[in-house]
């Protein structure tokens, strides 16, 4: 006889069964870490100044990395990779207002709103490409499994 036991408060955490939802979880903890790694570098560490450059390409190849896992994970999924994207990207845009409580100039370089929208924006046409690319492949599939259909 098999007995579940569940922990108090497991029904909170019930949404991330859905994949979607947990990928875009662990993508926003990503970026959310290589971001305030690069923003303690970039301010807290003055004699990196000298490679502002090649650390602020590392740090954006870090975070373009991670914003790749929903793409990537969910390719022939559209609904899932635009639910998954913007998860991540909505509590990273979260994040990023409360980073602007504390880096006052941060604010100036961009709004919580301009972060948001660039990202929602990028998941939004890679989604919309993914389900066009679906549908073609399916289209295909179907013409391709009739057996009487001679090409003309």
């Amino acid at each position: 006889m098999l007995v579940r036991a569940h922990l108090p408060g497991y029904r909170w955490f019930h949404v991330f069964r859905n994949a979607a939802i947990r990928i875009g979880v662990y993508v926003a903890v990503g970026l959310i870490l290589v971001f305030t790694t690069w923003l303690f570098l970039a301010n807290r560490i003055p004699f990196l100044e000298r490679l502002a450059l090649e650390r602020n390409i590392a740090a954006a190849l870090l975070l373009c990395l991670f914003a790749l896992i929903p793409i990537l994970r969910f390719m022939r999924m559209p609904g899932h990779l635009l639910a998954s994207g913007l998860v991540a990207w909505l509590i990273f845009s979260l994040y990023y207002r409360v980073l602007c409580l504390f880096f006052r100039k941060l604010g100036d370089w961009n709004s919580t709103i301009q972060v948001f929208m660039c990202g929602a924006v990028v998941y939004l046409i890679v989604a919309t490409l993914s389900w066009i690319g679906v549908a073609i492949w399916k289209v295909r599939e179907a013409h391709n499994s009739h057996p009487n259909h001679h090409a003309s």
